[in-house]
């Protein structure tokens, strides 16, 4: 099957092979890849109707722009899938514009980051069933066996993404505390090991563990490794939809504070606190 790759990031380029590999035709395009087609007009150019093109570009200006620049090149029947973490608001937005220019849009939420070329990318599409099933094998065969769902109608698939990482940031801040409790105790452990060991039967077991045992036995201090946790947006707006809905959601809430806290080189807060036991109980502050 024919489609165009717009976007040859860290994703972009896994799921390219991984689809040429299947021996799905790909054309791609990238401004920063002098080996792709020159714009989106020369993309949609080397395609055979009816076009697909999947965008795997940064969330918000970036997609809104691609997606607009394609609605007025692309024709009917023709198709777009927003591979990217984009807000599922914007999604149901963008397909109800496609649909008035006769377009078929997906979004797409993909899971699997630099390993999805050899274990697969977990695929969670909302949108038309018909164009769905269009792409079917393009969607199998990045996937692994189980790891691709239609999970709904428009916005469905980002927002299944969104909820998927506002819980990864719980998992991870979880397996945070926890090794730090541990590499504060009295008994010199081997954090290593450990997650060695939970790797196998373990009811903690999962994915992410096996990741932090790689990582320890690459670095078992984490020497080097700043404790600044960047976040890419999908976090707060499940905090936001939780608020929305009222369903409480401490933990995920609590991991994206984490976040912010871990960004800070002094908290204002702390600083707070210092001055009121200073003020109220004349504990010893200390100043730079």
């Amino acid at each position: 099957m024919q489609l165009a790759m717009v976007g040859l990031g860290r994703m972009g380029t896994g799921m390219t092979e991984r689809l040429r590999q299947a021996g799905h035709d790909v054309k791609t395009y990238d401004p920063n890849v002098e080996s792709t087609a020159a714009s989106l007009v020369e993309l949609a150019q080397q395609l055979d109707p009816p076009r697909h093109v999947w965008l795997m570009i940064p969330a918000g200006e970036v997609t809104e722009n691609a997606f607009r620049e394609l609605l007025g090149i692309l024709e009917r029947g023709d198709a777009i899938v927003d591979g990217g973490n984009s807000n599922f608001r914007d999604s149901q937005r963008r397909a109800a514009d496609a649909v008035e220019h006769g377009i078929r849009f997906l979004d797409a939420g993909v899971s699997g980051g630099i390993w999805g070329l050899r274990e697969g990318f977990a695929l969670m599409v909302g949108g038309d069933p018909d164009a769905v099933g269009r792409l079917r094998p393009i969607f199998e065969a990045l996937a692994p066996d189980g790891g691709f769902g239609h999970v709904g109608p428009s916005g469905a698939g980002h927002f299944v993404k969104m909820v998927h990482n506002g819980i990864e940031y719980g998992l991870m801040q979880s397996y945070a505390e926890g090794f730090e409790l541990m590499s504060a105790s009295e008994f010199q452990l081997d954090l290593g090991a450990v997650a060695e060991l939970w790797r196998h039967g373990s009811v903690v077991r999962s994915w992410l563990l096996d990741l932090l045992a790689r990582a320890f036995e690459q670095n078992p201090k984490l020497d080097g490794i700043r404790g600044y946790v960047d976040d890419s947006g999908e976090g707060r707006w499940t905090v936001d939809e939780a608020v929305r809905t009222a369903v409480p959601l401490p933990a995920i809430t609590a991991a994206l504070y984490a976040r912010f806290a871990s960004r800070q080189e002094e908290s204002f807060a702390a600083k707070v606190n210092a001055a009121l036991r200073e003020q109220f109980g004349g504990h010893a502050v200390k100043r730079d």
